[in-house]
């Protein structure tokens, strides 16, 4: 049965406070790796349909798909060559149509990546606007003629020499793009693109869409005199992102987008990469300034290979200083993975045998109870890990094998490149669906387009269907006890033990109802100091099935509690 327990609104809620999409879990859907109908070895629409049924079991409010507009496909659909065309591997409009209504029939909304930073090469606009100088789309692109010598360096983060400027005999000029050379940066200063860019919007709106998630969105503004980077930010990926993100007129476009498009549908926005710190994110979801929705920021995901690598305690600090900043208003997205990042489990986590299963339920009851909206990618509810690829041949993501390609050039280590991209490359949480124990996992009939991970015989959907200890339904308990409490969704959070630098412990509390967190987010048994009257207290879930009370603020490895608290 489709778990559709709601949030009870007789509770006291604030009118301007209750929206549905801070109400809502959102499970993001890879399309190329999620199932496929036609055994091409290729995700796509009518594969996603076929698989509605355990979407909407899940419990699930919203969809989040990845980009399925007709794309060249240099770096998996984020290079776009016709924004109102589905790409043939997917399917077609009608499929997507289709798509829509089906999730619309089972109350599932559908949120869409705008990818506008850039287009592809191959885009109409960029073909006319490289034909020559004088074409009328040549300022929809960011252009350098030659004659005023090479601009300034700036980094690129798929460019083999990670050099964002790319030369072009045509008219002798160079272009900037900030991924891919297949991806040149959109010109955001000029009032025809960004009106081009409204119509799209609409277009999408119109037919019945949910929302958008604003792809690589605080990079559309730029200084378009291209000063000298400065020397100490120079081949620092994450110093980069700050000097790139937040240029001079990044508010301003999005006011005039929330003027012309935004505000005109019942819709939400989820704006990627929101800020460089909890005050600038606040800037983009303020609801006074009349910008964006959701905050979606990477603070909490940029820490290296491993949650050991940063440290509990600076992690709980990032979630926290984001709490304070946004307890009255504003909202936050609250996710560990994505199709950019390692399988949750794997980089949060534990993904050994003995411990994968009770780390993912761990983290899954993390996402569920903190205030933010509640972003879940696809397989996560299994508990898949990554693949950790032997060969680059087996890896099919642009960043990996332009990287691979720049080191081998230098005559860098390649061996231990390839270490650590078992741990770090985007294609770890890219490998198909796991689904059941039949040829590639039941994702396709075909060759799949990346390899299945091997572990599939262990962790797949048909067997945890009819595990009630399973990962997936443990998640879906979850989600089923996010619906019943609003006080995981409303409530204000108060972090405790702050220095503790193995549990993770808080309260979110609404309306008289209090609820207790703790997370032991290590494989030891770990102690915990509340300093709190846990009075008549009861234990309302928890991811060891043996639990019965709270003993001598002790957990076991990787154990999660959520307690009612009087």
């Amino acid at each position: 049965m489709p778990i559709n327990a709601q949030i009870n609104k007789n509770l006291i809620i604030p009118v301007k406070d209750s929206k549905w999409w801070k109400e809502a879990v959102v499970y993001q859907i890879y399309p190329r790796s999620f199932k496929d109908s036609n055994g091409d070895g290729v995700g796509d629409l009518k594969g996603i349909i076929s698989k509605l049924d355990y979407v909407q079991n899940l419990g699930i409010d919203a969809v989040w798909l990845n980009p399925i507009y007709a794309s060249p496909n240099d770096d998996n659909g984020y290079d776009i060559s016709n924004y109102r065309e589905i790409m043939p591997d997917f399917g077609t409009m009608e499929d997507f149509d289709l798509l829509l209504q089906e999730l619309h029939k089972r109350g599932i909304k559908l949120i869409m990546d705008l990818v506008v930073n850039h287009s592809s090469d191959e885009h109409e606009w960029f073909l006319q606007s490289k034909s020559s100088r004088d074409n009328p789309y040549r300022d929809y692109y960011h252009w350098w003629p030659a004659e005023k010598g090479k601009p300034h360096y700036r980094w690129s983060w798929f460019d083999v020499n990670s050099d964002a400027w790319k030369y072009d005999p045509t008219t002798d000029s160079y272009y900037l793009h900030y991924f891919s050379e297949k991806q040149p940066d959109l010109n955001w200063e000029n009032p025809k693109l960004r009106n081009d860019v409204y119509d799209i919007m609409k277009f999408w709106l119109d037919k019945g869409i949910d929302g958008f998630r604003m792809d690589a969105f605080q990079f559309i503004s730029k200084d378009t005199s291209f000063p000298e980077l400065p020397k100490e930010i120079v081949d620092k990926p994450a110093e980069i992102i700050k000097y790139y993100g937040n240029g001079p007129r990044l508010h301003e476009y999005i006011k005039e987008m929330n003027r012309e498009v935004l505000s005109k549908y019942d819709m939400m926005t989820v704006a990627e990469g929101a800020g460089s710190s909890p005050v600038e994110a606040m800037k983009f979801v303020d609801p006074e300034r009349k910008e964006l929705d959701i905050a979606y920021h990477f603070e909490s995901v940029e820490i290296g290979r491993h949650l050991n690598d940063f440290g509990l305690v600076k992690y709980k600090e990032i979630f926290s200083s984001y709490d304070t900043e946004f307890k009255d208003k504003g909202w936050l997205a609250i996710f560990l993975a994505n199709h950019d990042q390692p399988r949750m489990v794997s980089k949060f986590g534990n993904d050994s045998n003995e411990f994968r299963e009770i780390s993912s339920k761990m983290l899954s009851t993390f996402i569920l109870t903190m205030r933010g909206t509640s972003f879940y990618y696809q397989g996560d509810e299994l508990g898949m890990i990554n693949p950790r690829f032997n060969s680059i041949d087996e890896y099919r993501d642009l960043e990996t094998c332009n990287k691979y390609i720049s080191l081998k050039n230098k005559g860098g280590d390649l061996e231990s490149f390839l270490e650590a991209q078992k741990q770090t490359a985007r294609d770890n949480s890219r490998t198909p669906f796991q689904w059941d124990t039949t040829t590639n996992s039941g994702f396709t009939s075909g060759k799949p387009w990346l390899k299945v991970n091997p572990n599939f015989e262990v962790i797949n959907a048909e067997a945890q269907e009819i595990n009630p200890k399973s990962v997936l339904n443990y998640f879906r308990k979850l989600i089923q006890l996010r619906k019943q409490n609003p006080v995981l969704v409303y409530g204000r959070y108060s972090l405790l033990d702050r220095e503790n630098p193995n549990v993770y412990s808080y309260t979110r509390e609404l309306n008289g109802k209090k609820l207790l967190i703790l997370l032991n987010f290590t494989d030891k048994i770990a102690d915990y100091n509340l300093n709190l009257d846990l009075g008549n207290y009861k234990i309302i879930l928890s991811n060891y099935n043996d639990y019965k009370k709270l003993e001598n603020s002790l957990l076991r490895p990787y154990e999660a509690m959520i307690i009612a608290l009087d």
